[in-house]
């Protein structure tokens, strides 16, 4: 089993590759979630080609953990100002 940190934009995301071929995505060391077969290779060459940050956001996206976009305008509406 390998553990894998990626580092310079942590978000707190690491990975594990198992000796069955399944990656766990870990958020601050819990499991997040499990890719199997296609998606764990998939993913395992993904990590390979990028840096430590592109690895951060690829975790992001797979475990669905990842900013949509609208938090500025959620922000700025009525109900949401205090």
């Amino acid at each position: 089993m390998t553990d894998r940190d990626a580092g310079s934009e942590d978000l707190g995301f690491s990975f594990r590759s198992r000796k069955n071929g399944e990656v766990e995505v870990l958020h601050h060391g819990r499991v997040a979630s499990t890719l199997r077969g296609a998606d764990a290779k998939d993913f395992l060459a993904e990590v390979e080609a990028g840096g430590a940050a592109d690895a951060q956001q690829l975790m992001a996206r797979v475990t669905g953990n990842y900013k949509r976009g609208n938090e500025r305008l959620a922000s700025q509406h009525p109900r949401n100002r205090h």
